[in-house]
């Protein structure tokens, strides 16, 4: 079956360039009609035009899609509320939100100043929760959404030199996690998108081959599975060079010591269990955890819960 996303409406961000154009143009090939949303600012936030922007609305409008441009900073709850606000006015409707608009100002944390490292977490989390929220009650009036949040691998597992981008990243999985539980009963769903594609941002750090194979078009392609009327729901997709996965979360089965085994030593101790894949699962709310540890505790002092 076809994925078309004809009369719906989508919001990207940080679509002047790179990932987002490539998101924008596919949508609007698709069907959708679409906000491309960029501040127009360098790699590391400074600066800003609405060149960038307006040339991916001249592309999509040349192919025979509809399109605006908005440069809205996604740090400015105004501002964005001004972009929704000329979408609605435009087209009565938000369908798809893809938060992407991101930043980046690598060093290691020892040389990292804190502006730094608050600026980037504002760019990537903060940005991303002003979007949605500023989409959220639309979307559940209307009892239909799409939102995907941009992740990366340096938040999942972690990168030297990134510290700041990797807290702003994991965050947004948390976010994620969260929000594909209160956006379930609406008609919401909300997946993470953990790109590796030769954009900018990625200049200088990969082999000239490896680039030419890391194409923003196949990241764009998972991409579109995430947003359309079929999506999962709380997936983290991963994607580059052709390649898609799926990363997931796991706690091990554990263990349990009774109330004069719990000290430090016997933990120690049984770090061997406790790493033990066997038996892990895959928890989709906090809850489970605690219901976990809740009933080793009642089965092993035959408490009845």
């Amino acid at each position: 079956m076809s994925i078309r996303f004809d009369d719906q409406v989508a919001i990207v961000t940080g679509a002047g360039g790179g990932l987002g154009r490539s998101h924008a143009l596919a949508l609007a090939a698709r069907g959708a009609k679409v906000v491309v949303n960029d501040l127009g600012g360098d790699v590391t936030g400074r600066g800003g035009s609405s060149e960038a922007a307006e040339a991916v609305v001249a592309e999509i409008i040349a192919a025979g899609g509809e399109a605006i441009a908005h440069g809205a900073n996604v740090c400015d709850a105004e501002q964005v509320a001004d972009m929704v606000k000329t979408t609605m006015d435009k087209w009565g409707r938000v369908d798809i939100l893809i938060n992407n608009a991101g930043v980046l100002r690598d060093k290691t944390f020892v040389k990292m100043e804190i502006e730094d490292f608050e600026f980037v977490v504002k760019v990537h989390l903060t940005g991303s929760v002003t979007c949605t929220k500023a989409v959220w009650e639309i979307m559940r009036e209307q009892g239909y959404g799409r939102i995907v949040m941009t992740t990366s691998s340096s938040g999942l597992y972690g990168n030297f030199g990134q510290s700041n981008y990797g807290a702003a990243k994991m965050g947004l999985v948390g976010l994620m996690n969260t929000l594909c539980l209160e956006g379930a009963k609406y008609g919401i769903r909300v997946n993470s998108l953990a790109p590796m594609a030769a954009t900018r941002m990625t200049e200088g750090l990969l082999p000239e081959e490896a680039l030419k194979l890391s194409t923003p078009e196949s990241v764009t392609a998972g991409l579109l599975t995430l947003c359309d009327k079929d999506a999962p729901n709380r997936t983290i997709l991963c994607a580059g060079s052709g390649g898609f996965a799926k990363a997931v979360i796991y706690e091990t089965d554990g263990i349990y010591l009774k109330p004069d085994e719990q000290t430090p030593e016997n933990v120690r101790a049984g770090m061997e269990t406790i790493n033990d894949p066997t038996g892990q699962q895959e928890f989709v709310q906090g809850g489970q955890q605690s219901m976990k540890f809740i009933g080793k505790a009642a089965a092993a002092l035959g408490v009845k819960i």
